[in-house]
């Protein structure tokens, strides 16, 4: 199997630099995802190791070659792109099988490819037919298909879901989940669906601007955001963050919101090691589950409830979000989608405050 190391990795284009010196080590056999807004330098980062884009600066390894200078043939990789890519005059078979043609592999070798293909994806009543013949997510498997009879050491997936509807892309979701079960190469997945990468993924790679936010498993990057865009970008809906600012009082050091009301800060060490200013402005984080509507009989004590005002409602059957607005504050909160709730209503809401996140509101990084 085949790790893939980027060292220092830069991308201009004439005068303007698109990705920053980005380093990488992607583990043998491991599912990476590439994640970030548009723009952020996901695709172009994939298209470097593709070998679609020149590097401008930097390394880029497969296994033990560096491969900077190599035609993507020759990179043992294959790629599965947004738009499927079929030849429309070819059946599935022969789509199927175009590559391993081109490298005159043994005839007898292709069928037997293509044959394993088309069971681990479902497509052997499907491999007479020409792509319009197919469903979008029909087309999308044999764009899979082809990836995976040439066999490579890595896979490149470039936004491969975004033009099928939701139910199709929680299925085929599915289906590279097993594919990478059953293959266990190395996969290198770019999407902008942060549930997409959280379903998927070993390892997220959270982008913003060319560089790198954070690395990491997807629950620690659910729980443990380094900044406010990891925070805001990770989970649906986004975690919570409300500009507030930092002061001490007789139970110790709370958040103000305008005046209007204080949340209590429990003690445990500051990220840095320091402690908070007087006055320190900050963003207060705090995910929807934290906040429970109604939630007198939680575990909690009184100074963690506060009371506020229904605005928005979003029934989504088994649960609902509730937008509602505090004196000097907005949250969204989770409730039971069995629980009436209607704009305008008064709530007490329960904050589960051993989950609070603060980060610096100069630089948006963590400290609590």
């Amino acid at each position: 199997m085949t790790s893939v190391i980027l060292e220092q990795v830069v991308k201009t284009f004439g005068k303007v630099e698109v990705v920053h010196g980005v380093s990488l080590h992607i583990e043998s056999r491991e599912f990476i995802v590439l994640v970030g807004p548009s723009g952020c330098g996901k695709s172009t980062i994939l298209r470097m190791v593709a070998g679609l884009e020149k590097i401008s600066g930097g390394v880029v390894r497969i296994g033990d070659r560096i491969v900077n200078d190599v035609a993507p043939k020759d990179r043992d990789i294959a790629m599965v792109f947004q738009n499927y890519a079929l030849y429309p005059h070819m059946n599935v078979m022969e789509n199927m099988s175009f590559g391993l043609m081109l490298k005159k592999t043994p005839k007898a070798e292709i069928l037997s490819r293509v044959q394993e293909a088309a069971e681990i994806l479902g497509l052997e009543q499907l491999l007479s037919r020409k792509p319009f013949e197919l469903s979008g997510g029909q087309r999308q498997r044999v764009a899979m298909g082809r990836a995976i009879v040439r066999k490579p050491a890595v896979f490149l997936f470039d936004e491969p879901l975004s033009n099928l509807d939701a139910q199709l892309r929680t299925q085929m979701r599915a289906e590279i989940k097993r594919l990478h079960h059953r293959v266990q190469s190395t996969v290198i997945y770019v999407t902008h669906d942060q549930v997409e990468a959280m379903t998927l993924a070993d390892r997220i790679v959270v982008l913003r601007n060319g560089r790198i936010e954070q690395v990491g498993k997807p629950i620690d990057l659910f729980q443990n955001p380094v900044n406010t865009f990891v925070a805001g970008f990770i989970g649906s809906p986004p975690m919570n963050l409300v500009p507030t600012r930092m002061v001490k009082t007789d139970i110790g050091w709370c958040l103000d919101f305008n005046g209007k009301f204080q949340v209590p800060v429990p003690e445990k060490p500051l990220v840095s090691g320091k402690s908070f200013q007087e006055g320190q402005p900050v963003i207060a984080g705090l995910r929807t589950e934290d906040l429970m509507v109604e939630g007198t009989d939680g575990p909690f004590p009184e100074t963690w409830k506060i009371n506020g005002i229904v605005d928005v409602v979003e029934p989504l059957g088994n649960e609902s979000h509730v937008h509602i607005h505090f004196d000097g504050a907005t949250f969204i909160a989770r409730c039971d989608g069995k629980k009436t709730v209607r704009i305008d209503d008064r709530v007490r809401v329960a904050l589960n405050l051993n989950q609070l996140h603060i980060f610096d509101a100069a630089t948006t990084q963590v400290i609590y």
